[in-house]
């Protein structure tokens, strides 16, 4: 069993809803929630026009390969209608593979860690949050310290999923 970190958001319909479905459709024999973080309402990062996200990170233990978790990711999202349609736009599940062990991958399909996680107060607040002292295979920093060094980015705890 590995563990690994996976980053959730949502902002059309009942965002919390969504997280809630997109934990209970990735959660299998081959994939169970360890724990979860509080719910974050942040603001949108790149494309502002935009209604505000609903954001957490979760802990889990797996038994598949990385590429294997990104297709559940992706078999998640289109099952609740995910549409790419504008980079970084307004989508009703995100589900983003944030750190897989120890591991360091970089794919045409799949690069972890993921590669802008670092630079966005929504994934390191509840990364910190869950394991403050986890450490980036990359850097060797803590998520406390790479959250303490971001300036930008409104973040606020909403609570916890019901």
């Amino acid at each position: 069993m590995k563990l690994a970190y996976l980053g959730l958001g949502s902002n059309l319909g009942d965002r919390e809803e969504a997280l809630r479905e997109a934990l209970r459709k990735l959660e299998a024999p081959d994939l169970r929630l360890i724990t979860v973080s509080s719910l974050y309402e942040t603001e949108p990062v790149g494309y502002a026009r935009q209604g505000w996200f609903l954001n957490l990170c979760a802990e889990v233990e797996t038994t598949l390969f990385p590429k294997q978790l990104l297709q559940r990711t992706q078999r998640v999202e289109r099952e609740m209608g995910r549409r790419r349609t504008i980079t970084n736009g307004p989508r009703v599940i995100d589900v983003d593979i944030l750190l897989y062990g120890n591991a360091i991958i970089e794919t045409k399909e799949l690069q972890v860690p993921h590669p802008r996680y670092r630079e966005r107060r929504f994934v390191l607040a509840p990364l910190a949050e869950l394991k403050p002292s986890l450490r980036d295979p990359e850097t060797g920093r803590s998520m406390t310290e790479m959250l303490a060094n971001l300036q930008d980015q409104t973040v606020r705890i909403v609570g916890k999923l019901s």
